[in-house]
């Protein structure tokens, strides 16, 4: 790591100079997905206010500004109160129209200075902070075997964090370094940095343990990509190979969420196979109302995946029952369906799952969440996963309240019929437990097909 650069700076700062369990070795397409993912947030939340919004410091490796990020700043400059750009001054940026707005400024930087080695997003809000810090290591602290051939092999020391006391020490020595370039500039940041600390802050959920899971997926997937450009670069043609490769990248994607899921699934004691059983039962009902293939085949896996929102939930949603629940830990239990909707949109292979268990707690009476649909309006996936994930949940014990048998769940069903579920989709599961309970059948307690790694890891 290199001494003069920002993470070196921030690590001495530091009381005990132990940076945050983030630090590590990353591959550049990882911190290009962080780092939009990061950006995506100031565009999906955007402020009216403007004392709410962000102050955003960017700077960019090298200075090598790229069209298409300039364009993507411009939208992210209408959410932020002020936005620096440290870059060379060949970048590029001076003369985009991003780099003509009021609250936008531009550092040319020497290309002397070490920083320009650097690649850093510092956010600064009243109700968030977060950054990402990196530079790329030098030719000589790359193996013999791993110097990169490619643009995406690049490696780089780096952390990210949304712990508010770095992000704020890390804007201050930013801000240090941009102040032989431009005092008046750097007065300025500091103000609105101030400004910022002494303004009310919203309290948000904290994503950062999800975060972490996703950023350890991509890092998984990036170096099984490097695996694999390696092993076959010289032995495919370059269709043959990205058709593999995007076959294994999302394979590895599902398999992340699963093993998500099913940690969901452990942490429950009271009812540890949640998913599972909701899964089997949701392919029954779709089998019963002859569904196409293809839509057992995604109600099944949202089946195992729908209560992938509760990932960093606290302990009390496990073992409490709703009205038990404060309002903390509330706000975990009523958001499920949209935290895991969030979370599964990240994949845009699985965005078919993610409109299934956005849209599981819709109400037939259009009185459910997150959009109020109503009757037909909502898939009937969701429909089906909505009302199994009830009926499946009443089976089982949860704090004080008892588990009901068969038919006490399914009566609490009826009590919904036309309500909060489709009438025929309950008299549908009213079929299939009446069976059960004449002994001419049993409730599947798993789905019909189970992806490998779930099964290889449950038997762990």
């Amino acid at each position: 790591m290199l001494s003069e650069s920002t993470l070196n700076q921030l690590k001495t700062a530091l009381p005990d100079g132990q940076l945050p369990s983030s630090f590590g070795v990353y591959f550049k397409t990882t911190l290009v997905a962080l780092c939009h993912a990061l950006e995506d947030h100031i565009l999906q939340t955007c402020p009216e206010s403007l004392e709410q919004r962000p102050l955003v410091l960017v700077t960019f490796q090298q200075g090598k500004w790229y069209l298409q990020e300039a364009d993507r700043y411009w939208d992210i400059a209408q959410c932020s109160r002020h936005i620096v750009v440290a870059a060379v001054p060949d970048s590029g940026f001076a003369s985009h129209k991003t780099g003509q707005l009021d609250h936008v400024s531009l550092v040319n930087l020497d290309t002397e200075d070490p920083i320009v080695e650097e690649w850093n997003l510092v956010i600064l809000a009243p109700g968030y902070a977060s950054m990402v810090l990196c530079h790329e290591l030098s030719p000589e602290e790359y193996r013999a075997d791993t110097q990169p051939q490619v643009d995406t092999e690049r490696k780089f020391y780096g952390l990210w964090t949304f712990d508010r006391t770095l992000v704020e020490k890390t804007a201050k020595i930013l801000i240090e370094r941009m102040r032989p370039y431009n005092r008046e500039l750097a007065d300025s940041l500091s103000q609105q940095q101030a400004e910022i600390a002494t303004t009310p802050q919203d309290v948000s959920i904290d994503l950062t343990g999800v975060v972490s899971r996703i950023v350890n997926y991509l890092q998984t997937s990036q170096q099984q990509l490097v695996t694999v450009n390696r092993q076959t670069r010289e032995l495919v043609d370059l269709e043959g190979q990205a058709r593999r490769v995007n076959r294994n990248l999302a394979a590895s994607k599902l398999q992340a969420f699963l093993r998500m899921a099913q940690r969901v699934d452990e942490r429950d004691r009271y009812n540890p196979l949640a998913s599972l059983q909701v899964a089997a039962l949701s392919e029954t009902l779709g089998q019963l109302l002859d569904l196409p293939t293809l839509k057992l085949r995604r109600l099944r896996l949202a089946g195992l995946l729908y209560r992938i929102g509760l990932a960093e939930a606290p302990t009390e949603v496990f073992n409490q029952s709703p009205e038990q629940l404060d309002e903390a830990s509330l706000g975990f239990w009523r958001d499920r369906s949209y935290l895991g909707a969030r979370l599964l949109g990240t994949m845009p292979e699985l965005s078919a799952i993610k409109e299934i268990v956005c849209h599981h707690l819709e109400h037939w009476d259009g009185s459910g969440k997150p959009n109020g649909l109503k009757g037909e309006d909502i898939a009937i996936e969701a429909r089906i996963l909505g009302l199994v994930a009830y009926f499946q949940e009443l089976t089982q014990q949860r704090g004080d309240r008892q588990a009901l048998d068969l038919g006490e769940a399914l009566e609490k069903c009826y009590d919904y019929r036309e309500t909060r579920f489709d009438p025929t989709l309950v008299d549908s599961l009213a079929n299939v437990v009446r069976l059960a309970q004449m002994g001419l059948m049993a409730l599947p307690d798993r789905p019909s097909q189970l992806p490998a790694v779930w099964l290889e890891e449950a038997t762990k």
